[in-house]
């Protein structure tokens, strides 16, 4: 599944992305998922309306420039990173931790 996901990653011209994780160091885009856009409504698990979870699956602003992402370390610490990327470039400008490892290492650098 590694191989997988790290050849995905060169097929698509992001060899060179790396996103400093705040638990583990700098490491290869490879070693996280998308975890979706961080600017974006949590959707009501409650709603089985169709088009309401089609939409919000499915349905992409890709906006260019910088964006607030989620980003969770699947291939590490299993922590949740907020990272604001660039997509014209895949600049990475910041990261920070988010949800339960953050609150339980409030003194980790973010």
């Amino acid at each position: 599944m590694r191989w997988l996901r790290t050849h995905a990653v060169e097929a698509k011209g992001l060899s060179d992305v790396i996103i400093d994780c705040p638990v583990c160091g700098p490491r290869h885009l490879a070693e996280f998922s998308y975890g979706g856009e961080a600017d974006r409504a949590p959707v009501d698990l409650a709603n089985t309306d169709r088009e309401a979870w089609e939409a919000h699956v499915f349905a992409r602003r890709n906006p260019r420039g910088a964006h607030e992402e989620y980003w969770p370390h699947s291939g590490g610490c299993r922590s949740w990173l907020q990272v604001r990327r660039d997509v014209t470039d895949h600049g990475i400008e910041s990261v920070r931790l988010i949800g339960g490892f953050a609150a339980a290492h409030p003194g980790r650098k973010s």
